[in-house]
């Protein structure tokens, strides 16, 4: 399971259309030797609530990157924000920027109406990798003619600007951390003086050296009535930057800069507002109060631009993709091929993990991961599955790595949420079997008789085919196996006997069936034989009598008319009386009358001479 030294934040959350909606949601998340930093400047020239003086903004403002040359840049957002709908063009170091996407939120002020704010994001990781530690410059970010065209926002003193760059990078001295970053745009106000945003699907197993980050507008330094802002009902402050009352007041925890005005970028620890057991961490802000100077209700304006989450994490994360499978025409198995990664981990995933495979949500089958996963690693399985004859033919397959199948997993993961991969499947039922022509041979004995199968490939168009195989069963027919080998001379066991045809296409095949009649032929009567011991025609060989007409009756007479032989299927005439004065002895040489009654109402009874040699 998991070790208690270690800390995973699972996260399960309601993640909408990036731009669709304004929530505080999952962004990104990195898993390994992670740490992040952050640097920004504001537009604003000075705090807006205490000088009235200005309305514009700047345009530029400057921050020095400084990462550790012994780490490595993985991921750099570029986040800017101001009053207005958004400007979605700014400028970095002379590079273009357009943003991924742009959030608003809406301020109703009692005397001028709805007021709006802006904040775009974009990706500038090739930027930051290729410029790296420089002085960075944002420009070209320009509200004037919204603080022009809707005087409310320098009436309200909500005119400002701001940027803030994060840089998310690994480095080997780094403990295996968890980054979870989280972006959206929620407001509170005189309007809406309380919000509280959850972290779902906690699992704190250590709360070692655990931070939280933040990243706020509009915040000024002298309106910190009823303000505070809490992590799990505890309210959080890092003096002298930021008290407990004062939490968003235009400062930079990066650069203890407390002129970073409009805008917070700051960051606290908080290995003391969690607890090892959590399941979810609620984060609240306040604001607002009455004035006892004015004895009128004074609030400041702060929109939560994005929270970031550093924590301790040792842990594998499991996840599995179908990469092929492989239907079977005619039968209900499928053949798949898997893999399992450990790519989203900081651990590594251990052996035995168990997976499960499920059709239509029963389960259908079960693997296991076979050696160690290790970090970024993975391992490639295949499995056969016999599909329930009560799964229709088209149906859902689910694979879950790490479920033992029942649903419940075996080993603590980063993320829970990711372990599941799904396949529309749709297997080849059995071609509807086509009906050929019986064949027809004689009976060789015991109602058995010799067939060349090949004859019936007339009836088929074999242009239509790639080739054809004969059996005895449809089972065997489907599992292609115990095929008829010798087919120009097969000897059947009974008649009527079924013999199938797998006709094979380049997809399937079809299926054919035709029925193996044994008859009996009439018999061959010779004209005379030899009884004479010398092993050639010693007796009456009635070709195609014996083992055949298995009730025929056989009488022999002498030229005067007088029963000599009596015979049956049990008994050939030799030339020995068996009947009359000489039972026992060979008769003499000469012509006899047989009468042979078949017993069959297919045929008559049969009447001639043969001649005996002696």
């Amino acid at each position: 399971m998991g070790n208690l030294k270690y800390i995973v934040l699972i996260l399960v959350v309601f993640i909408q259309t990036r731009g669709a909606g304004q929530d505080i949601t999952l962004f990104d998340q990195f898993n390994g030797r992670y740490d992040y930093l952050a640097i920004g400047n504001t537009l604003n020239q000075a705090e807006n609530n205490l000088d009235g003086s200005f309305c514009e903004t700047l345009p530029s403002s400057q921050a020095t990157l400084n990462v550790d040359p012994a780490s490595t840049i993985v991921a750099a957002y570029l986040y800017w924000a101001g009053s207005g709908t958004g400007d979605m063009e700014v400028t970095l170091n002379a590079t273009e920027i357009i943003a991924d996407d742009t959030y608003t939120v809406d301020y109703i002020d009692p005397f001028q109406g709805v007021l709006t704010y802006f904040s775009c994001y974009a990706n500038v990781t090739d930027q930051i990798l290729t410029e790296g530690n420089v002085v960075y410059e944002l420009s070209n970010l320009d509200i004037s003619e919204t603080l022009t065209t809707i005087a409310g926002y320098c009436s309200t003193r909500t005119n400002f600007a701001g940027w803030s760059l994060y840089v998310i990078y690994e480095n080997d001295s780094l403990p295996l951390n968890q980054v979870n970053l989280f972006q959206g745009l929620e407001i509170i106000n005189r309007n809406v003086q309380e919000k509280t945003i959850f972290l779902n699907n906690v699992n704190v197993l250590d709360n070692e050296n655990a931070k939280i980050g933040f990243l706020a507008w509009e915040g000024d330094n002298a309106l910190n009535f009823g303000e505070s802002l809490s992590i799990n009902g505890n309210i959080i402050s890092n003096p002298p930057l930021n008290l407990a009352d004062n939490a968003f007041n235009g400062t930079n925890s990066f650069t203890n800069a407390s002129d970073f005005y409009n805008c917070d970028l700051d960051v606290y620890g908080i290995e003391n507002n969690i607890d090892i057991g959590d399941t979810q961490v609620e984060i609240k802000l306040t604001t607002g109060a009455i004035d006892p100077n004015t004895n009128t209700l004074r609030a400041d304006l702060i929109i939560i631009n994005n929270i970031i989450t550093v924590l301790n994490s040792q842990l594998p994360d499991a996840t599995i993709i179908l990469d092929d499978y492989f239907v079977n025409c005619g039968n209900r198995t499928v053949d798949l091929e898997y893999t399992v990664f450990n790519s989203n981990s900081t651990d590594p995933l251990p052996a035995n993990t168990p997976i499960a495979f499920y059709a239509e949500g029963e389960l259908i089958g079960q693997s296991e991961t076979l050696g160690v996963i290790a970090i970024n690693e993975s391992e490639s399985g295949t499995v056969t599955l016999l599909i329930p004859n009560d799964i229709p033919d088209e149906f859902l397959l689910t694979i879950n790595v790490d479920d033992d199948g029942t649903g419940t997993g075996i080993v603590i993961e980063i993320i829970e949420t990711n372990n599941t991969t799904t396949e529309q499947i749709e297997l080849i039922p059995l071609p509807e079997v086509q009906n050929l022509p019986p064949l027809d041979a004689c009976d060789i004995g015991f109602n058995t008789a010799v067939f060349d199968l090949l004859l019936t490939l007339g009836g088929i168009d074999a242009s239509d085919y790639i080739g054809f195989s004969f059996f005895n069963s449809i089972e065997d027919l489907q599992q292609d196996s115990n095929e008829i080998l010798i087919p120009e001379a097969y000897q059947s066991s009974a008649t009527p006997e079924s013999i199938y045809i797998r006709a094979e296409t380049d997809v399937c095949f079809d299926v054919f069936k035709f029925e193996l009649l044994t008859e009996n032929c009439p018999p061959y009567i010779p004209q005379g034989f030899s009884p004479n011991d010398d092993g050639f025609n010693d007796h009456f060989n009635i070709q195609g009598l014996y083992d055949i007409f298995e009730n025929h009756e056989l009488l022999i007479y002498n030229r005067y008319g007088t029963l000599i032989f009596k015979g049956d299927n049990d008994l050939k005439w030799y030339g020995k009386a068996n009947h009359g004065i000489n039972q026992g002895s060979i008769v003499p040489s000469g012509t006899y009358f047989y009468v042979l009654y078949l017993n069959d109402p297919n045929f008559v009874t049969q009447t001639g001479w043969v001649y005996l040699n002696k």
